[in-house]
């Protein structure tokens, strides 16, 4: 029998806290509020990593000798970034990107401990690609009323109504969702 040590998840994603229940992972929530802005040059592969540390390690600092899990998702197609959209025209102006094309989703873990000797990091990524299928107006439209878009990477929920226009999925499906939860316990085991 395993033994999964009580978390501390930075984060106030539903899909991460969902996650973590469905595989029995007790944990508590605490949001980081955390400046999220790329930085000059920044490759997606760092910027992911780095944001789950900083996440982890803002709400580390307000724990001690608690492990904290800090996450962070994007969309990335042509190289570029596709955060969260910032309004239901922006999230129209994703999904005609992501419609008929393969994307990845990356998703940065930090798993970090601050005690009185030390602070211990472990982070990794995993990366994700997706193939949506060509999306009709009329199917855009449905996604945008039904699918609540503006909290969500890509303006889309592979899980919820997105589903119906996913055609392929290459990697690991929770890591789509918000949480590579696999990662998270290799992260966890390779901890102690």
């Amino acid at each position: 029998m395993i033994k999964l040590p009580k978390l501390i998840l930075a984060s106030s994603s539903p899909r991460r806290a969902e996650i973590l229940t469905a595989v029995g992972w007790e944990f508590e929530k605490q949001t980081a509020d955390i400046d999220e802005t790329e930085l000059p040059g920044e490759k997606p592969d760092d910027y992911v990593r780095r944001l789950a540390r900083e996440k982890a390690e803002a709400v580390a600092e307000k724990n001690t000798d608690a492990l904290i899990l800090g996450a962070d998702t994007i969309v990335v197609i042509e190289n570029q970034i596709v955060g969260k959209p910032k309004d239901l025209d922006d999230a129209r102006r994703m999904l005609k990107m992501l419609s008929g094309h393969w994307h990845e989703v990356l998703t940065g873990v930090a798993l970090v401990r601050i005690t009185a000797e030390n602070l211990e990091t472990k982070v990794g990524m995993q990366r994700t690609r997706v193939k949506f299928a060509e999306l009709a107006r009329a199917e855009i439209e449905f996604l945008i009323e039904l699918g609540e878009p503006l909290d969500k990477a890509g303006a889309y929920a592979v899980q919820a109504q997105a589903a119906l226009f996913i055609e392929q999925i290459e990697g690991d499906y929770w890591n789509v969702v918000g949480l590579p939860v696999n990662l998270v316990y290799k992260l966890f085991k390779n901890e102690k």
